[in-house]
């Protein structure tokens, strides 16, 4: 079974254009990104589907500067560029990542990534019954279910995020939800807004620069210095029709 992670990423943006390739900490958010995915002890090998645009050549580009697989294909069709790239890499197994979330748990995502293993369900996430902060979102699922989903989702929203076709329909899909001993859903890591970046900004300047840390240790930064979770806590999530 080759299992490879696949990060969702461009350009476009609609409340914070280009974000994928803004400064953080030294690095683009893209790389750091997909520093912490290399860490995951669960993938056999992790790549890029963005978009054919113009402007995500730039994406392509730093993808070839260090050293990162990239699959091109639809800008609003997620789900088919997903698929397409998916049957590029010649996945079994897809480990779903977006690069708006630069606080990815390498060990949280492999633990989602072992129960997959274990349990065998068609698909299986940390974000159906939420319970880790937003930003850590990990969804693994077979290829079988994705070409499912590619197949028969008709409505734009499951385009565009790949996978609500499979979760709202559980008499289809075996579903698995992994959740946390306790409620940290109020907190939110993700990258969509100016607000989220000042806040990201802020928490990797305190976190180790050797990129090793867990989201543990971030709650304990955060437990310090509440005052950084204020930044961003005001900011609402889109809806899945918003895009």
């Amino acid at each position: 079974m080759r299992i490879v992670a696949i990060i969702q990423a461009r350009m476009g943006s609609t409340r914070l254009p280009g974000k994928t390739l803004q400064d953080l900490a030294g690095k683009t958010v893209l790389m750091r990104v997909v520093e912490r995915v290399r860490r995951m002890q669960r993938i056999d090998d992790l790549a890029i589907a963005t978009t054919v645009n113009d402007q995500d050549d730039l994406i392509e580009k730093t993808c070839q500067e260090n050293g990162v697989l990239a699959f091109r294909g639809n800008e609003e069709d997620v789900l088919d560029r997903y698929y397409r790239a998916a049957c590029f890499f010649h996945a079994d197994t897809i480990v779903r990542i977006t690069a708006d979330c630069p606080l990815i748990d390498p060990e949280l995502s492999d633990h989602v990534i072992q129960q997959f293993l274990e349990r065998k369900p068609d698909y299986a996430s940390n974000v159906m019954l939420r319970t880790y902060p937003r930003g850590l979102d990990t969804e693994v699922m077979s290829l079988l279910a994705l070409e499912r989903a590619w197949q028969k989702a008709t409505d734009a929203y499951q385009r565009a995020h790949v996978t609500p076709y499979i979760y709202q329909h559980p008499e289809s899909f075996v579903l698995l939800s992994v959740t946390g001993e306790e409620d940290q859903s109020r907190h939110r890591w993700t990258l969509d807004t100016p607000e989220d970046m000042q806040f990201l900004r802020m928490l990797y300047a305190k976190l180790p620069s050797s990129n090793g840390f867990g989201w543990r240790e971030v709650l304990k930064i955060l437990d310090r210095e509440p005052e950084l979770v204020n930044i961003n806590q005001h900011v609402p999530q889109k809806a899945l029709h918003e895009g």
